[in-house]
């Protein structure tokens, strides 16, 4: 029974995190009047979907990714709605979108958890500004060097903490920590990540000169390659730290 309730657990939150983040990117998208193609929950089989007026929502086994597919996101389309041919600004709106809901809500739900333990708004206003310079600290020494591989956490070290929580409280406290950190890490400047696509964006716009789509994919892969090359080492190290 405990170890069904650890699953949901981690399913739910990490399902839901990652269900919030396309959302961002797919919502600030209809609102652009871009098409959206497909709306995608984990990876492997479809386990269920449902074919709306222009989209396909889609629901696949394991809810560890998602992908929002827009019309002319990958290759260049002559559709009106297309995301090739809307403006730059609304292209970085849409890409920045995810990772912004993710930080927006971890941050509410930081607030919330604090003000509950806390009972004073004062005090949670002051733990919340304590906990995102913490938080900007933690980035500052990833970005100086001093922060290792085996600093990192994984899927399979996330897994360990939630199984890990005994109360609601606790649960929704490591789910505000993973949504920021979900929502931190996709704005960093590597290819294949949103920060990536964001960089991309604006050179784009100093050149005022769209890159080859040839060109861009090999960026995109490299930067593929390199996040699963990171993703196997961290996943490694957060296994031996199981069996330590």
């Amino acid at each position: 029974m405990n170890l069904i309730l650890s699953i949901i657990k981690i399913a739910f939150l990490l399902g839901f995190l990652i269900f919030i983040h396309e959302g961002g990117h797919f919502l600030v998208a209809k609102i652009c009047k871009v098409k959206v193609n497909q709306f995608a929950i984990g990876f492997g089989p479809q386990i269920f979907c449902y074919k709306g007026k222009e989209t396909l929502y889609a629901l696949r086994l394991f809810p560890l990714g998602g992908f929002v597919s827009l019309e002319g996101e990958n290759e260049d389309s002559e559709d009106i709605r297309a995301f090739n041919k809307a403006s730059r600004i609304k292209k970085i709106s849409i890409v920045v979108a995810g990772a912004l809901v993710n930080i927006i809500f971890g941050l509410i739900v930081y607030f919330i958890v604090a003000l509950i333990i806390t009972s004073n708004i004062s005090t949670t206003l002051a733990s919340l500004k304590e906990f995102i310079f913490s938080f900007l600290e933690s980035f500052k020494l990833l970005f100086s060097g001093k922060v290792g591989l085996n600093d990192f956490t994984g899927p399979v070290g996330i897994s360990g903490i939630v199984y890990r929580t005994s109360s609601f409280l606790e649960y929704f406290y490591v789910m505000s920590i993973i949504s920021i950190s979900l929502g931190v890490t996709n704005l960093l400047p590597v290819p294949a990540l949103d920060g990536g696509k964001i960089i991309i964006l604006i050179i784009e716009a100093i050149r005022k000169k769209a890159l080859k789509k040839e060109t861009e994919i090999k960026i995109q892969l490299t930067g593929f390659l390199i996040l699963i090359t990171l993703a196997i080492v961290i996943t490694y190290n957060d296994i031996l730290k199981i069996f330590k």
